[in-house]
């Protein structure tokens, strides 16, 4: 069986909206890939704002907005299509998050698949969470069954994108997978502070100080001691870390420097060989937008005893495109495409929302 899907993204860290042409085939139990094609369109900051303050919106003007962004969405991939020689039979969009309160069965991603669907005339799977919340699981990540079916090889997968989050087979070889802390979207936000959009080879933390009761505030929020299954969301960082950011008058570059280390050492506590049941060195492949910042990797290398794989850098930057594409695949399929071994659901299920063009 061989598919060709498009993939779409987009990220808590407002970077952009990923766009992946894919091609799977399945063959003797295993599936490959191929990225053909692959684009990142940045947000303009009249869609950044909109995004952004989205869920500060009366309910009739975020239905609005979830009907525009999925018109935004069909229209950017009629012109990325222009330009492939390959046209997909599916579209797998993720959307982009607003709410996510799985605690209280609360889930929003926007950007209307019906309305992909119609802008491109071409099947349209999305709102990959919604059924998973219902059956009680955290609806994230959803990566970790794409982790197990393309690269199962590695004994973790870590994706540093707006929030880090890791996959790997336990000892008793199931997979789990979970958030482990923010990354980008507060470190593109503290650069924002010192007038750059992201920091660049972490040049402006490497010049910072590391102030240590903000370096041990950090490490001892709650979420950091709960067992997996767990899940983060914007809500969670507004209401824990910011305040913690913000509670004393910091320098930016020192507010960065202090929360790499955080993210260096939380990252490194999840690389424990006695998680997987494997001798030391484990093998970890890092990918997301966070793999592109050599201090950051430095820095994860440094506290950790595993050997970081960082792939080519069209997987690197499109590795969650490709899995949301391979999900779109599962759920066409009706195979699982949801591991409630992760997301701590009643039930392994197959999420998304079909809108069929025949």
């Amino acid at each position: 069986m061989e598919y060709c899907v498009l993939g779409i993204m987009s990220g808590t860290s407002l970077d952009g909206l990923d766009l992946a042409l894919c091609h799977f085939k399945y063959k003797n139990g295993n599936w490959k890939f191929r990225i053909e094609k692959a684009v990142t369109i940045e947000y303009s900051r009249e869609w950044r704002s909109k995004l952004e303050n989205a869920s500060n919106l009366s309910g009739y003007q975020l239905v609005e907005l979830h009907r525009r962004y999925g018109e935004f969405i069909g229209f950017q991939v009629n012109e990325f299509l222009s330009n492939c020689s390959s046209i997909p039979s599916i579209i797998s969009s993720h959307g982009h998050t607003i709410f996510h309160e799985p605690q209280i069965k609360i889930n929003l991603q926007i950007g209307d698949g019906a309305t992909i669907a119609a802008t491109t005339g071409i099947t349209t799977v999305s709102d990959f969470r919604s059924l998973d919340i219902n059956l009680g699981g955290q609806g994230a990540p959803l990566v970790p069954i794409g982790d197990h079916l393309l690269f199962g090889e590695y004994d973790f997968c870590v994706n540093l994108g707006g929030f880090a989050n890791i996959s790997h087979l336990n000892k008793e070889k199931v997979r789990v997978a979970y958030d482990i802390c923010p990354v980008n979207i507060v470190l593109n936000s503290l650069a924002l502070e010192a007038g750059s959009a992201f920091d660049k080879d972490g040049e402006l933390g490497r010049s910072g100080n590391i102030i240590k009761p903000l370096l041990e505030n950090l490490n001892q929020i709650p979420y950091y001691f709960q067992k997996p299954p767990k899940s983060l969301g914007k809500e969670w960082l507004e209401n824990v870390v910011i305040p913690i950011l913000n509670q004393n008058s910091i320098s930016v570059n020192d507010k960065l420097r202090t929360f790499y280390e955080h993210v260096a050492f939380q990252i490194a506590n999840c690389l424990k060989t006695d998680l997987v049941n494997i001798k030391s060195p484990t093998i970890a492949l890092m990918t997301g937008g966070g793999t592109l910042n050599t201090y950051l990797i430095e820095l994860i290398a440094n506290q950790s005893n595993t050997h970081i794989i960082i792939p080519d850098k069209i997987v690197i930057e499109y590795k969650e495109a490709l899995i949301f594409a391979l999900l779109g695949v599962l759920r066409i399929q009706n195979q699982v495409n949801c591991l409630k071994s992760v997301t701590g659901a009643k039930y392994d299920n197959c999420g998304g929302q079909v809108f069929y063009i025949k």
